[in-house]
């Protein structure tokens, strides 16, 4: 069983040079999506999972980027790292399992057998079917289309999210599936839930700021002034 409900997720990330980088701005931002109504949170790195986790009692999707030059795998890449933010207060584990490079030449199948001895749910963030299939084979509890468009070379920082993966694996994994990955408005997050996903995150629309002025202002691009 799953240590949160059918639901929103909200993703409380920040990057470095973000108006809002930094753990006490996430544990704010934490506090505004349980006021809102999120079911859970999904957080980057044990400082900000141990800040989150003092201020809310929302469950936490944890995971930690760490960027290696020499990897493509970034999202937890090792059991080590699992194990720092599972200590700091992560009830879900999420993390990378694409079939790029992992660090040391790890391998999927080695990573998640060392994952499940921390008995803890482990969400496979994936970017195909295929991998999708491969993960749940692999025994993770749940697949996330986190980095559906972030692989191969591309980086769909915005557009439709990838609904045709979704439904296919609602359809045939049988495992539940969150949705993740572009879902700016909340008539996508319904259609998301419509088609069965057990809840979808949404990170960027919610929590950073300058995206959000970014699309108000596409909004009025172009716009003539009219004198009166």
């Amino acid at each position: 069983m799953l240590p949160f409900p059918k639901g929103l997720v909200v993703s409380c990330q920040s990057n470095p040079g973000d108006a809002l980088h930094g753990s006490h701005f996430m544990q704010a931002m934490a506090v505004a999506a349980q006021k809102g109504g999120a079911v859970a949170i999904r957080a980057n790195g044990p400082a900000d999972i141990a800040a989150i986790k003092a201020v809310t009692a929302l469950p936490v999707i944890g995971i930690w980027r760490i960027y290696d030059p020499g990897c493509e795998v970034y999202i937890t890449p090792t059991f080590e790292s699992a194990q720092v933010i599972r200590s700091a207060g992560a009830e879900v584990i999420a993390f990378d399992a694409t079939s790029r490079k992992r660090p040391k030449s790890l391998t999927l199948a080695e990573l998640v057998r060392q994952l499940k001895a921390l008995n803890t749910p482990l969400m496979a963030d994936i970017s195909t079917y295929e991998e999708g299939c491969r993960a749940a084979e692999l025994g993770v509890d749940i697949i996330a289309t986190t980095l559906a468009g972030f692989t191969g070379g591309q980086r769909m920082e915005h557009g439709a999210p990838d609904l045709n993966l979704l439904q296919q694996l609602i359809a045939n994994v049988n495992l539940p599936v969150i949705a993740e990955g572009r879902y700016t408005t909340p008539e996508l997050v319904r259609q998301a839930m419509q088609m069965g996903a057990y809840a979808v995150v949404v990170g960027k629309a919610i929590t950073q700021p300058e995206f959000i002025v970014r699309k108000f202002v596409q909004g009025v691009s172009g716009c003539q002034s009219v004198s009166g």
